[in-house]
């Protein structure tokens, strides 16, 4: 019997028992579905929110700060410590250079005063959105007297001091930084600015009213110590008054910022950070009124070749002098959960596609009692036992393809619709969404897999198929 044949006999006997063997796809339809969407779920949770991210991009970033000086260098006759080793061009560069680093980004804070606007948000921007959860600011300052009508009563607080986060915001996606409204400051411009979730608590806010405050105009100052004359009667000898100004900056709120490269609550170009901190080094202390920076850079910022070379990166860098922070062993036990949650899952798609393997026996058992007589007339023109075989695995075969082709494209649909779910929770939480990758592997592991399971499930009805003699098959004909 030629193959030709065979799948013709084959397609007849779908034809004629049509209801069984629509109801046969179905249930290794549903079981596709269900084991393809659960195994794209659990993968793309394990590929775009680590793997990707961890190549070269924040998850694999090692914290780098100047180390404390060396005890045995402190004088011990003042018992004070010097100041820290520094952190400057030279030291990025020989980071640059050890193997396993894929880029270095210099952070320099400065501490400045910020005076909020007034009104602090834009009231038809907060007008649509939730209502503000408290009337007065977060922070423990009292609220400075509102010349303004605001929705929600928001008040700005009185002045402050933060620090002044500055970086190079052409590689901000190489840092911890999410946008939750707005975007990022455009790098070299010296009058906008992003501020953090602790800049929203301060009005009372939170980040689902990121928005109102994009847009607004606040004012900073880097403060400078000048000591001023004594007075001018030489009876009185008085140490100099420190005396304080500071060099003022107008900028808009451009955008609002999750991030955790460095503590401060204003996010800026590298330049104005350094101009800030250049103005207040000009300057004293004021007796330990001001903390004056020590060292070029207040931290880098080290992005490894993948989280697998994170400790080795992170030793190189313990070994010239410096501290370090990184989140690997944080990563590294979410990805072991993820693996752990990838098998159960794909164990739960395993056991409907049996559960659908043993519904494709059983109607392929059915079929051949049914059939004894045509597979006994067939064995009396001289069909051989493997020509019988042959007709119900290809029968197996088929209910399994249809089946796969239909479940995979059933279980993609339903792993898009359930990522559009988790992206619009992920928006409302403000945190960045997840694009669902097209599981190439994945859809054809998933056709193929069903129709493997199908033959080996038709294997035993094939099987007894063949070795029925014709003389039994034939009997009350």
């Amino acid at each position: 019997m030629k193959w030709r044949d065979a799948a013709g006999l084959a397609a007849k006997s779908l034809r004629r028992r049509f209801g069984r063997s629509v109801l046969t796809v179905l249930a290794v339809a549903l079981a596709a579905t269900l084991l393809t969407a659960l195994v794209t779920i659990a993968g793309t949770a394990q590929t775009k929110v680590l793997s990707e991210l961890s190549k070269g991009g924040p998850l694999a970033g090692i914290k780098v700060a100047a180390a404390a000086p060396d005890p045995s260098q402190i004088d011990n006759d003042n018992a004070r410590p010097g100041p820290p080793k520094d952190l400057d061009d030279s030291v990025r560069r020989t980071i640059e250079t050890m193997p396993g680093v894929e880029s270095v980004v210099p952070l320099v804070a400065s501490q400045v005063l910020i005076v909020p606007p007034d009104p602090p948000v834009k009231p038809d921007v907060l007008a649509g959105l939730p209502p503000v959860p408290s009337t007065l600011p977060a922070s423990s300052e009292a609220p400075r007297p509102s010349t303004s009508a605001v929705p929600g009563q928001v008040r700005p607080p009185d002045p402050f001091t933060e620090s002044l986060v500055g970086l190079d915001l052409d590689r901000a996606d190489q840092l911890p930084i999410t946008v939750l409204a707005g975007r990022l400051p455009v790098n070299h411009a010296l009058h906008e600015v992003a501020v953090t979730q602790g800049y929203l608590s301060r009005l009372g806010l939170n980040k689902r009213h990121a928005a109102a405050v994009v847009g607004t105009e606040l004012v900073f100052g880097a403060p400078r110590v000048f000591e001023s004359p004594g007075p001018e009667r030489p009876s009185e000898r008085e140490a100099p008054r420190p005396r304080l100004r500071s060099m003022w900056t107008r900028a808009v709120v451009v955008g609002v910022v999750a991030q955790e490269a460095a503590p401060g609550q204003l996010l800026v170009p590298l330049e104005q950070s350094l101009a800030a901190r250049d103005w207040t080094r000009a300057g004293g202390d004021g007796g330990g009124r001001l903390e004056i920076p020590s060292t070029e850079y207040s931290g880098l910022f080290v992005v490894a070749r993948g989280l697998d070379r994170v400790n080795e990166v992170r030793s190189g860098i313990t070994d010239l002098g410096y501290s370090t922070s990184a989140p690997e062993n944080l990563v590294a036990s979410v990805q072991r959960y993820l693996r752990v949650v990838e098998i159960v899952l794909a164990g739960i798609g395993l056991i409907a596609l049996v559960i659908a393997s043993l519904g494709i026996t059983n109607a392929m058992l059915a079929a051949v009692r049914e059939r004894r007589r045509e597979i006994g007339v067939l064995k009396a023109i001289g069909a051989r036992d493997r020509d019988v075989a042959r007709v119900f695995l290809l029968e197996a075969a088929v209910l399994g393809l249809l089946g796969g082709v239909l479940g995979t494209a059933l279980g993609w649909t339903a792993a898009l619709g359930m990522s559009r779910v988790v992206n619009r929770y992920l928006a409302a939480q403000g945190l960045v969404g997840v694009e669902l990758g097209f599981p190439a592997l994945v859809l054809t592991g998933g056709v193929l897999g069903s129709t493997i399971l199908a033959l080996l499930a038709g294997t035993l009805p094939a099987s007894r198929a063949s070795r029925l003699p014709a003389r039994e098959a034939m009997e009350g004909v």
